[in-house]
């Protein structure tokens, strides 16, 4: 972040797909960042634990710039601390899909025995006063299931209004319950699922094609100097399609079995893999978020801030 704040970024995308959290003080040092004065963060708070509130302590590095952030069902824990403070301060727009609603806090007790219990003491809640954590009194099954199905389901795009109401300052809004739920939502792409696709990423065949393919032609590769000239100007052409079928061909699999979408998707797929064999992370991330709806939704919306 300092190195873009450094060379002159004035908007940011920040992605947290899939981003599972960790450890709360490094949320909050995060949020820090991006929040003014001593404004609170989170605050947690147990039946028989007093509410503990942590703020902004220091001089954020881009307080001010222009912030979008990305959120799937894959967002949890000290993830969405950090996304929901954002939100109730107007501080961002958060785009996807709802996140995963994992707001709990454990305390740990060891015993004699040199084990350790875990007991559930408090929640952690926004600044509004929202808590984090979604429901489970219906059972594992269906907590599990909710979050499995959240990104397919057409409904997964309908605020729940049954929850508790808060409004920001700006006079936006928000529900409490199940999660952070999205400012604009992007629905996950199931048209690209079917048995030969997961047989196929399921076994590793692409993953295994990204790294043969440049291994065994490099003078196809050692043209591009960097990731964009790569991305703007190589496509998956007729050569590397029947690379791939010979490759697959023991496994009894043929790309011609795939629909037009699949194919586009599995194209995408071949050129970001390569990228990220050429070029690491940089040439992954570069290629990939291409052709991202939800990267591409985030641009939109900086354009109109």
């Amino acid at each position: 972040l300092e190195k873009l704040v450094e060379s002159g970024m004035t908007q940011l995308v920040l992605d947290l797909r899939g981003n599972g959290g960790g450890i709360m003080d490094a949320a909050v040092e995060i949020a820090d960042e991006f929040l003014s004065g001593d404004k609170l963060i989170t605050y947690t708070e147990g039946a028989h634990k007093k509410k503990e509130e942590y703020r902004c302590r220091r001089n954020g590095m881009f307080e001010e710039g222009k912030l979008v952030v990305l959120a799937d069902e894959g967002t949890a824990s000290a993830s969405e601390i950090l996304i929901g403070a954002l939100q109730d301060w107007d501080r961002a727009t958060i785009v996807g899909r709802r996140t995963f609603g994992k707001g709990l806090v454990q305390e740990q007790f060891n015993l004699s025995n040199r084990g350790a219990l875990r007991l559930t003491v408090s929640r952690y809640y926004t600044p509004l006063g929202r808590s984090i954590q979604r429901a489970y009194a219906t059972g594992n099954e269906k907590y599990f299931s909710e979050v499995q199905n959240s990104g397919f389901h057409s409904d997964s795009a309908t605020v729940d209004t049954t929850g508790k109401k808060f409004k920001t300052a700006s006079g936006k809004t928000l529900y409490e319950g199940g999660g952070i739920a999205p400012d604009v939502w992007v629905a996950s792409d199931t048209s690209s699922i079917s048995y030969a696709m997961a047989y196929m990423y399921g076994n590793r065949l692409v993953n295994q094609f990204t790294y043969r393919y440049p291994t065994r032609f490099p003078a196809l590769f050692n043209i591009y100097k960097t990731p964009e000239a790569f991305r703007q100007q190589y496509s998956i052409d007729e050569n590397a399609i029947q690379y791939f079928n010979q490759q697959i061909l023991k496994d009894s699999m043929n790309t011609s079995t795939l629909t037009p979408s699949e194919m586009k998707f599995l194209m995408n797929s071949m050129k970001t893999g390569i990228a990220r064999q050429l070029w690491r992370n940089e040439g992954y991330y570069r290629v990939q978020n291409a052709g991202d709806e939800a990267v591409l939704k985030a641009l939109d919306i900086l354009r109109n801030l």
